[in-house]
């Protein structure tokens, strides 16, 4: 009888988890829409102002102790890098289709399985290179598919998603670094904050005030993107990260349909094989960690 329960104790985990997926698919697909109608620079600032302020609500009633220097030092170094990181991924996924940019988004634990071995001195085995291989070919292969439009505008896509893919494989270092000094809350109301205020350094050069039109699309992505943290991290807090794996490869699904649904976008067979290859490594490699990092965090 012990196992039926085990059982149902994953079951809601992963049930909901696989809901904040869909909810982080469906924040990329407004902010792709956004992307195509403001720009990228206008999306993601507009956006990550009104998280800020839907996560200093949150984060002022949990009561708040001041940060650790240590802490805050991560803070800031992962908010610098999750700008950009955010930047680069919407600028990218407004100029290819979106199940083909998550899907190459995935090579990120890969690449940070080599950035863990000079980073923080963590050994690298055969099957993490096994498994880096295998990801790196369905890279190769979904790239050869935008061979197919030639293209430049999906190209400089390409580039600029796997620049966010690389971002986000240091990322993942960060974020394991930083959950030893700070809790969840406040690490994402900090990564609001330092991505704001770097952002804001561009802002008088960048940003427009978006039409009114657009500000539902934009409070639309900042809930969705705040719920879906929020539903990743009660799941990820009640079952072990390994049991969840699968639910982060849903992104696929997600992307796939949103694609098809709001943007049109056909979903070739080579980008199926390809995310089926980028998959198989993560999944490979995985199995070589005793903590399985996820393949994708819901990016500021």
């Amino acid at each position: 009888m012990a196992a039926p329960a085990r059982t149902d104790s994953v079951l809601v985990p992963f049930l909901v988890g696989t809901l904040g997926i869909a909810l982080f698919s469906a924040m990329d697909a407004v902010m792709k829409g956004l992307a195509l109608g403001i720009g990228a620079f206008n999306a993601v600032f507009w956006r990550m102002l009104v998280g800020l302020a839907l996560s200093t609500l949150l984060y002022a009633l949990s009561r708040p102790a001041r940060p650790s220097r240590a802490a805050m030092r991560y803070h800031v170094i992962r908010g610098v890098v999750g700008a950009f990181m955010a930047l680069t991924f919407f600028w990218g996924i407004a100029r290819m289709p979106l199940v083909e940019a998550v899907a190459l988004t995935f090579v990120a634990p890969l690449v940070s399985l080599y950035l863990a071995a000079a980073i923080l001195h963590e050994p690298v085995g055969r099957q993490a290179v096994l498994a880096s291989l295998i990801g790196f070919a369905g890279v190769l292969l979904i790239v050869a598919t935008r061979a197919e439009t030639a293209g430049g505008r999906d190209w400089w896509g390409v580039a600029s998603v796997l620049s966010s893919a690389m971002l986000y494989a240091y990322n993942i270092i960060l974020m394991r670094q930083q959950a030893l000094v700070a809790k969840p809350r406040e690490i994402a109301f900090y990564q609001y904050v330092v991505v704001v205020a770097v952002l804001a350094l561009a802002a008088p050069f960048l940003a427009t005030v978006p039409a009114a039109s657009h500000w539902p699309d934009l409070v639309v992505a900042a809930i969705l993107a705040l719920a879906s943290l929020m539903l990743l991290a009660w799941a990820y807090a009640r079952a072990e990260a390994h049991r969840l794996a699968p639910v982060e490869y849903t992104a696929l699904i997600w992307a796939a349909l949103f694609g098809f649904l709001v943007f049109a976008e056909p979903v070739r067979l080579a980008t199926l094989a390809g995310a089926a290859l980028i998959v198989a490594g993560c999944v490979l490699a995985a199995r070589t960690q005793s903590h399985p990092e996820p393949a994708i965090e819901a990016m500021p």
